[in-house]
């Protein structure tokens, strides 16, 4: 794919890229608005570096993709910001957002479109890095038979076992968000079939007894997460990661502790996942 306003090169031929060229900190123009999103829609995230943003610039950036969105539990928010999750970790941690393999807020009856991680402190030493996964190739890479049984499932994912039970909070009026969705998704821009669970929100499979769902998503967790599938992001300070949840997992390293980590995400929304054959 041709690009002119922007540089694109490709972190693995799997998934990923890198995006050069650009000041995010300043409006992005139409063309460019347009050749960021046709190298997300290639590569299901797209990353830069020695980006200086404001909360306000990383909203006006995400905005340009879509209505932002905020997070169901609405905990650890940036001052006068709902829509930007701080993502923070120091010697205090006892957890960390994104330690399994997820998409986020897969839960919600229309999950994120895309979310968009801007870093501002890294641990000294190296670590904390993210992993990011295919979930056409995962799809793709099934047996037919196998695809042809997913093709046809629903699954549950359930923000209580993520909210509730690791993080301990308290739910919302109406408890936390819990969807039904297929297994097997339809991409709404580029048509095509991503593997859709995930090891952190999805619990069980639809009308199949809970041995056969355990099985199945044990086998599908462990088939997304093959490495080959995969990129791995090493931050710096100032290095902003966006992501196409509808095609993509990603994992969060926590092999810094106690060094500090501190990030800013904001989340665009998405539309209800669907399966089209």
């Amino acid at each position: 794919m041709g690009y002119s306003t922007i540089e694109v090169r490709k972190l693995t031929p799997a998934i990923g890229a890198v995006i050069s060229g650009l000041d995010l900190a300043r409006p992005l123009g139409n063309q460019a608005f347009q050749e960021v999103h046709d190298a997300l829609m290639e590569n299901l995230v797209v990353f830069f570096r020695d980006q200086e943003l404001s909360h306000e610039q990383q909203k006006a950036f995400g905005r340009r993709f879509g209505e932002l969105h905020i997070h169901p539990t609405s905990i650890n928010t940036a001052r006068d910001h709902p829509e930007v999750l701080t993502i923070k970790a120091d010697e205090t941690s006892r957890y960390v957002a994104g330690e399994e393999w997820h998409s986020d807020v897969s839960c919600e009856a229309e999950p994120p479109m895309g979310s968009i991680l801007y870093m501002k402190e890294v641990p000294p030493d190296g670590g904390g890095d993210t992993l990011f996964a295919n979930m056409y190739r995962a799809f793709d890479t099934l047996s037919p038979p196998i695809q042809r049984l997913c093709e046809g499932l629903t699954a549950v994912h359930d923000g209580a076992q993520v909210y509730g039970g690791r993080f301990g909070l308290k739910p919302k009026e109406g408890g936390f968000p819990r969807s039904e969705h297929p297994v097997v998704r339809t991409h709404p821009v580029t048509g095509r079939k991503a593997l859709y669970v995930n090891r952190n929100f999805t619990t069980r499979i639809v009308g199949l007894s809970r041995t056969e769902s355990d099985a199945l998503l044990q086998m599908l967790f462990q088939h997304g997460e093959t490495p080959e599938f995969q990129c791995r992001f090493a931050w710096q300070p100032n290095s902003m990661a966006f992501w196409d949840n509808r095609a993509a997992m990603h994992h969060a390293m926590w092999d810094y502790f106690p060094h500090r980590r501190l990030g800013y995400r904001v989340t665009v929304k998405g539309d209800r996942p669907f399966y089209r054959s």
